[in-house]
């Protein structure tokens, strides 16, 4: 090979390699959860071994007890710290269907941000996405189903206990799981009492039902129709755009708490890049700075980490609340009517 041959050939790596660098940045279609889910796959059978399987301990319910207000977000995140609180900010990517997820919420870790949170030292923002939502049903189900049934117990306040309890029964891979029956059960079991929640997780199952048949009619027809070349390169709201403009109506989703962690998912894609690019769950960030896996499956390591950082700012809003919609409407300036 010539002179002129190898430089030709190098610049052919570099021009992939820098190909290949934005398509990492991207949400792909094709490669679905990419990084996300050999991570996950890879830590199925060691994480099986550290789990602990039974329910929340004597020293849970301390920690529920100490909680601050758990407050849900307009994107449907939720903020767990007390008024005026001033602390670093950790973010907790999480999969409910993500065995790793299982581990560190059950483990020390989740622990000790609940203890953080409890004495003002952290303010802790809960932020599940669904790594899986693309993958064959029951994994993509099983995973919407927990994000939304827990995003339907945030409503009342009951995030973090109701969370748990969905992780300590999160499915076995391929098994399907999170019923109906069971998720309004432990409503019940973390003292939501509410028709509204049941109906709730009735229409949120009927809709990750129904959008696991929809990605695969979605990507058949992608695949048909685009190029290798354009799939890469599509997020999946670009492709689900383009889906509605061929007649794949994507309109179940609206107004789901579904489409929430959705949505959730490909902000997190959007979001990071580089050291802190979101590639797998669960991911920690503090201050916007991801913290390493050892981190944060080390107690210590994830204490260390937020001690270190300085107090931080919650980058979403708090979703307004009935009370405060009455308020706003009421708030005209002019002093109130009386009768006469």
């Amino acid at each position: 090979m010539g002179k002129a041959s190898r430089q030709a050939a190098r610049e052919r790596i570099r021009q992939e390699r820098i190909r290949e660098q934005k398509r990492a940045k991207r949400n792909r279609v094709l490669m679905v959860v990419g990084a996300a889910a050999v991570v996950v796959l890879l830590v199925v059978g060691v994480g099986y071994l550290f789990m602990n399987r039974g329910g929340p301990g004597p020293d849970r319910e301390e920690l529920y007890a100490a909680l601050p207000e758990q407050t849900v977000q307009q994107d449907g995140s939720v903020v767990v710290a007390g008024e005026d609180v001033s602390a670093p900010v950790v973010e907790v990517y999480a999969d409910f269907q993500c065995p790793a997820c299982q581990r560190f919420e059950e483990g020390e870790s989740g622990a000790e941000l609940l203890e953080m949170a409890g004495d003002g030292e952290a303010i802790v923002h809960y932020r599940p996405v669904s790594i899986f939502a693309q993958r064959q049903a029951p994994l993509s189900t099983n995973s919407l189903r927990g994000a939304a049934a827990a995003r339907a117990a945030a409503e009342h306040g009951e995030f973090v206990e109701y969370a748990d309890i969905l992780f300590n029964n999160q499915p076995a891979e391929g098994d399907a799981g999170f019923a109906p029956d069971d998720l309004k059960e432990w409503g019940a079991d973390v003292g939501i009492e509410s028709a509204e929640f049941t109906e709730r997780i009735d229409s949120e199952v009927e809709v990750a039902d129904q959008y696991s048949d929809y990605y695969q009619q979605l990507v058949s027809a992608a695949q048909d129709s685009l190029s290798e070349e354009e799939l890469s390169s599509t997020t999946m709201p670009e492709l689900m755009e383009w889906g509605d403009e061929q007649g794949i109506d994507s309109s179940f989703l609206e107004g789901s708490y579904v489409k929430e962690v959705l949505d959730a998912t490909d902000e997190a894609n959007a979001r990071y890049d580089g050291e802190n690019a979101f590639t797998s769950t669960p991911s920690v960030y503090v201050n916007g700075q991801s913290v390493g896996d050892q981190a944060v499956f080390s107690a210590s390591g994830l204490r260390s980490a937020v001690e270190d950082a300085e107090p931080g700012e919650v980058t979403t809003e708090p979703l307004a609340s009935d009370s405060d919609a009455a308020s706003a409407e009421d708030d005209s300036g002019q002093p109130p009517e009386t009768e006469e």
